[in-house]
């Protein structure tokens, strides 16, 4: 390889560490938008204008309603809806770890909905 190719072809690290995310929800009506129950172990929809692609893992600090407490916990890309969707927002869908903080996050959320986790209700993802 010449030295002109080794310039043009810089290394890239191919382990990135995971990306944090902030999300704080106020509203028991946002934390519905954003649930995801259908993803297995559950997930939240994140609006954000970062690329991201699936499988990318990421770290989530949560603050859910008026709950001072932040909730710690890691998930992969699992759903991703680009700038060009019509009324939804863009943004990127996570999946909970079954570890690092997952079960816990879905049950707080699933107990802060109650039964409205089952609305038929249009969502951020469907």
């Amino acid at each position: 390889m010449s030295e002109q190719q080794k310039q043009d072809n810089p290394v890239t690290s191919s382990a990135p560490k995971p990306s944090v995310l902030s999300l704080s929800i106020k509203e028991k009506s946002a934390l519905y938008a954003a649930y995801m129950p259908f993803v297995k172990g559950g997930g939240l929809f994140i609006p954000t204008n970062r690329t991201y692609k699936l499988g990318d893992e990421v770290f989530m600090l949560l603050s859910l309603l008026d709950d001072p407490v932040k909730l710690k916990v890691a998930g992969r890309v699992v759903w991703i809806t680009p700038v060009t969707q019509g009324g939804r927002p863009q943004g990127i869908g996570v999946q909970f770890s079954e570890k690092d903080g997952g079960v816990e996050v879905r049950n707080k959320i699933e107990g802060l909905l109650g039964g409205a986790s089952k609305s038929s209700r249009p969502t951020h993802t469907m």
